[in-house]
């Protein structure tokens, strides 16, 4: 197996002992199997950013801090700066994330460092100590997957209360090891307070775990968690270890048509004004 450049100054300087072999290759990173010491681990290659598209990350990137106005400057004109600085914000934001919800008692991969872009953490296994499957690749009784749905519900609410939303959990992102789901792949986590599409994104991690468990369990395809999660985060209530009843409340509020009508008005009266303040400008400038 040819090794990685990005994983050589790890096994120069003694932080990886040994790459055994490559565990898979997706659109983001491949991640190999590696023992240091006498433990063994994952390490993340992030692919080069020349591979890969930018095209939908400034969703995610909305709300994000970045280290100074300069940064923030040439990452939204994607100089050639701008595209390193982005490059090294989006690997390390999977690497805060890891740390921030390991915090929060959230079950991800335990984070071991990131060493020159090359993240090291847990091997989720199975029960057989093999590297462990994806929630998609397994097939589960109905009480087995409604156990692992609250299992994962629960997982959004610790998220959300520690103010991270994933923005992209399917089953492509959940392993199934020895004690359970792992929620992995992080780099695209959101800001929860920050991002206008927070909500969205989140009602999209719920509606894709409960359509893969619902296979299994098909009760599961009326609730509504997501939308019940939303309402408590809003009115600042929502907990960690918040029971929920995946039942949406609904808006009782009645909208005063009277309001509606007079904030048209308005809004129509003020275009008058404007347009009529343009009209006189440009006869005074002809004048």
């Amino acid at each position: 197996m040819r090794i990685p450049l990005e994983l050589q100054p790890l096994l120069e300087d003694g932080i990886v002992d040994a790459v055994l072999r490559q565990l898979k290759s997706g659109k983001e990173a491949c991640v190999y199997i590696v023992r240091c010491g006498s433990e063994i681990r994952c390490a993340k290659v992030y692919k080069d950013m020349a591979q890969r598209s930018f095209q939908q990350r400034t969703v995610y990137q909305e709300g994000r801090k970045t280290r100074g106005s300069r940064d923030a400057r040439a990452m939204s004109k994607s100089t050639r700066y701008g595209r390193k600085e982005q490059e090294a914000a989006w690997k390390n934001a999977e690497v805060d994330a890891l740390y921030q919800l390991t915090a929060a008692n959230v079950r991800v991969p335990q984070p071991f460092g990131c060493f020159n872009g090359v993240l090291l953490m847990e091997l989720v296994t199975d029960s057989g100590g093999d590297p462990a499957p994806r929630l998609g690749e397994v097939q589960l009784a109905p009480e087995l997957a409604l156990e692992y749905h609250q299992f994962l519900i629960q997982q959004v609410v610790r998220m959300l209360c520690s103010g991270l939303v994933h923005g992209d959990l399917s089953e492509f992102n959940v392993l199934v090891g020895s004690t359970g789901p792992v929620i992995i792949d992080l780099p695209q986590a959101i800001n929860a307070a920050g991002n206008n599409n927070a909500f969205a994104m989140l009602e999209r991690d719920v509606c894709n775990i409960t359509a893969t468990l619902g296979r299994f369990a098909p009760q599961l395809l009326i609730t509504q968690y997501a939308e019940e999660i939303w309402a408590l985060f809003e009115e600042g209530t929502l907990q960690p270890d918040t029971r929920l009843s995946g039942i949406a409340r609904e808006d009782a509020t009645v909208a005063d048509l009277g309001d509606v009508i007079l904030a048209i008005d308005e809004a129509r009266e003020d275009a008058v004004r404007r347009q009529r303040g343009r009209e006189e400008a440009e006869g005074r400038t002809r004048e």
